[in-house]
């Protein structure tokens, strides 16, 4: 996918805060600290476009990118950060539950996992509500780079079997090295129901 433009949008936190409905939109969601901000800079070819930081739950609101003027990509806020409260646990679930059951312009989404642990209970909550609202899913395994081939294979076939997915809906991936990038770029491209075009420039 040749990326000609990604651009912020806006920030929100209820219905009435989001973006007309009228592009087609692919979520990002995944835990604290699993590379959300860097899976989506990697694949729109931008260092800063969505902030990253050191400190896990930084993402409090639901982010909106506009990218080559023809769909969005939307960063949900990060789930499992055990310093915050239960109470702003609790608001931040009603947040990414309330968009995901109720933006008609959702076509799919990306659920990150750090391939370096397995999946829990929040993981498999997520995959079976997007079930339930029959939103089809990808389920990437982040930084990728920090396992051999051999052993991200073996470890890819365990959190498959975990969470009852077939090979062809997980996908290893790695900020750093760019694995994965274009194969994310061809699965989101199916989502969004486009004509895959040549790989994203370095």
């Amino acid at each position: 996918m040749k990326i000609t433009s990604a651009t912020f949008d806006k920030s929100a936190a209820a219905p009435g805060q989001y973006p007309p409905a009228g592009l087609a939109e692919i979520a990002f969601a995944g835990r604290s600290n699993v590379g959300k901000s860097s899976l989506i800079n990697t694949l729109v070819n931008r260092k800063h476009l969505v902030k990253t930081g050191g400190t896990p739950g930084k993402t409090r609101l639901i982010n909106f990118f506009i990218i080559n003027n023809a769909f969005s990509f939307v960063d949900l806020p990060g789930y499992g950060y055990a310093k915050v409260s239960a109470s702003e646990r609790e608001k931040w679930g009603k947040m990414v539950e309330t968009y995901l059951r109720t933006r008609s312009t959702l076509k799919g989404a990306v659920v990150l996992q750090d391939i370096r642990r397995m999946p829990g209970e929040q993981e498999t909550e997520l995959l079976d509500f997007l079930g339930h609202f029959q939103i089809p899913a990808i389920m990437v395994l982040t930084k990728a780079d920090k396992f051999s081939k051999n052993k991200q294979i073996a470890q890819a076939r365990r959190i498959q079997q975990a969470l009852d997915l077939e090979t062809d809906e997980t996908l290893c991936f790695s900020a750093k090295s760019r694995q994965g990038t274009d194969a994310l770029w061809e699965m989101i491209a199916g989502l969004l129901d486009l004509q895959s075009r040549e790989p994203t420039e370095s």
